[in-house]
């Protein structure tokens, strides 16, 4: 019996097996192994996800030990990754090559894997999530058998297993569309919400990268830009909100404080209704939360289950400390978020069901389809994924 938990603690499992992978032909057997012997397997990341999207009972994979890049295309821009890289580690190997990461999260500690399948994304207008990069993958199905599949190599299977919540098959290597390295320069700033709300829009439109933490305690709020420079990097780095440096010098931020966390996407165009909405809601019936609220955008792509599904999107995030409550406040953020047609991430809080997520997705269906061509006997579903079919 071994026992697993997540980042904050708050997701946690006792398991028959935990198994720790050293290569992807030991990754096969062990798939293998469990589709004969009926039992299912996920695959663990960094424990970074708020959902129990990798809770299991019976066996679980880390796959942290297939970690590394196995080959870098400079002409296309392109390089072949593990899974099992966590993102905080590709920096600087991939700046060597002069390339860099699309665009990454403020939290780099996430493997490459499971930030994938779970849709992850930073923030930026024209900037789409850490999945719409993905041009190619090596997935070992269910029976053992490793499939890679891209848009001309089984395209539907590869429009299903970019965003897999876990439950298409193991990821173990992605090619990944890369940027030239770039100098990116960060700006942050304090201002009352009334003062700047106005001018959100034009921040959104005239900045690579914007966001905002909205403090409710005070009604303040911590404005943040991020965008493209010629000069040169300075170090050693400035504070966070200061600094100027290579990209993944500057993206990741430092995130101590244990929480739970709860983060719908909604249409671009009623992100600051609904932000306001969610503001009023905390001003009049939980006064008490203290934690932060954030605001973010992310460009539209095609990923079948991507939150930002053929939209683009404003991301909202509220946060609970892991000692007090979350679940009366994360509802009531939920019916709101849900009257503006918001997508749950599939890394954090949510209490949908299947059917709602049929509602969400117009490829809800077909994503079940391929799912279960190559994995009919459910190896892959923890009863977490099983109670989504509708």
């Amino acid at each position: 019996m071994a026992r697993w938990q997540n980042w904050s603690g708050k997701q946690a499992s006792n398991l028959k097996s935990l198994c720790f992978l050293r290569s992807e032909d030991d990754g096969v057997a062990m798939i293998r192994d469990c589709n004969n012997r009926g039992r299912t397997v996920r695959v663990a990341g960094a424990g970074h996800s708020h959902s129990p999207v990798a809770i299991n009972d019976q066996v679980m994979l880390d796959i942290s030990g297939l970690s590394g890049i196995l080959s870098v295309d400079r002409e296309n821009g392109q390089a072949w990754i593990r899974a099992g890289s966590p993102i905080y580690s590709l920096g600087l190997p991939l700046h060597e090559h002069g390339l860099a990461l699309k665009n990454q999260g403020d939290i780099d500690r996430q493997l490459l894997g499971g930030a994938i399948g779970t849709g992850t994304h930073g923030t930026g207008r024209q900037l789409q999530n850490i999945s719409a990069a993905v041009t190619g993958l090596r997935l070992v199905v269910a029976n053992g058998d490793i499939i890679e599949c891209s848009d001309s190599l089984e395209p539907d299977l590869f429009a299903a297993a970019r965003v897999g919540i876990g439950s298409v098959g193991m990821i173990s290597a992605v090619n990944m569309q890369l940027r030239p390295s770039t100098i990116l320069k960060e700006h942050s700033w304090q201002a009352q919400f009334e003062e700047f709300s106005n001018d959100i829009p034009g921040l959104v439109n005239a900045h690579e990268r914007f966001e905002f933490f909205w403090y409710p305690g005070n009604d303040t709020a911590t404005i943040k830009t991020i965008d493209s420079t010629e000069a040169a990097p300075v170090y050693p780095l400035a504070e966070e909100g200061s600094r100027q440096a290579w990209s993944h010098e500057v993206l990741p931020s430092h995130r101590p404080h244990l929480h739970t966390e709860m983060e719908y996407s909604v249409p671009f165009e009623v992100g600051l209704a609904c932000f306001n909405e969610i503001r009023q809601l905390l001003r009049t019936d939980f006064p008490q939360i203290s934690w932060p609220v954030e605001y973010r955008t992310v460009a539209a792509d095609d990923i079948w289950l991507s939150m930002a599904f053929g939209r683009p999107t404003v991301t909202i995030s509220v946060h609970q400390d892991i000692r007090e409550p979350e679940e009366p406040y994360f509802r009531a953020c939920e019916a709101i978020f849900l009257e503006y047609g918001g997508r749950p991430h599939w890394g954090k809080v949510n209490y949908l069901n299947g059917e709602t997520f049929a509602a969400l997705y117009p490829k809800w269906q077909d994503w079940w389809r391929v799912r279960d061509d190559v994995d009919p006997r459910g190896t892959f579903l923890n009863s977490w994924a099983r109670s989504l079919r509708n």
